[in-house]
């Protein structure tokens, strides 16, 4: 059975700071390791969906993963909640990981917004997702797990005092989804989760069966 892990990034990130991570995974599940690459500030969230709707439509595989980091877990939340899928049909059966992805909003950005410029360096899908997004609930028909971190350690630290736990830019309770499948805290940090042996564990084992490691 061929399969292929797609990963989508964070806000100003391309993809290639995750290739340690990437590659780990690819290995684990025995997967083709693909990257989507999008305009994280300049594009509207619905635009950079659907970019992600074009890319996994051109794969060809029984089973087909995403795992998001950051902004990157709104991004594959988009695509299947508005069903953005290339030519209307959506891909092929898999899982989703969210890693520290902002699902509740986040205190971090809110005072970001608040410095000059700071809106504009958010960029459009920020605003759109995180600034003025209403509470999310999961419906997209697939097992989907969400890890937070709770190592303190990050740039958004330095713009607001965030409540703990946190992984030093999203707290955990910044991290929850109604109707996700599972969610797990580990002790990372927001940017270490894309170099954590414990990362790898935890996503290889929800996307082979569903559920994190014991």
């Amino acid at each position: 059975m061929s399969s292929v892990l797609v990963f989508v990034h964070g806000l100003w990130m391309t993809g290639r700071e995750a290739f340690w991570l990437r590659r780990r995974l690819a290995h684990e599940l025995a997967a083709e390791n693909r990257v989507f690459s999008y305009p994280s500030v300049s594009a509207g969230m619905a635009d950079n969906a659907a970019a992600l709707g074009r890319l996994i439509g051109s794969c060809s595989a029984d089973r087909l993963h995403l795992v998001g980091h950051s902004l990157g877990g709104l991004v594959i939340l988009k695509l299947f909640q508005e069903a953005l899928f290339a030519n209307g049909r959506p891909p092929a059966p898999g899982r989703i990981v969210l890693l520290g992805s902002p699902l509740c909003g986040s205190r971090a950005a809110q005072a970001l917004a608040r410095l000059p410029f700071g809106r504009r360096l958010l960029g459009r899908g920020m605003r759109e997702e995180v600034l003025e997004q209403a509470p999310r609930r999961w419906n997209g028909g697939r097992d989907l797990g969400v890890i937070a971190g709770e190592v303190s350690v990050g740039l958004g630290r330095l713009l607001v005092s965030l409540p703990a736990p946190n992984d030093g830019v999203v707290t955990v309770g910044e991290t929850r989804l109604a109707g996700a499948t599972e969610h797990r805290v580990l002790k990372v940090s927001h940017s270490g989760m894309l170099f954590s042996g414990a990362v790898v564990r935890q996503t290889a084992a929800f996307l082979r069966a569903g559920r994190f490691a014991p």
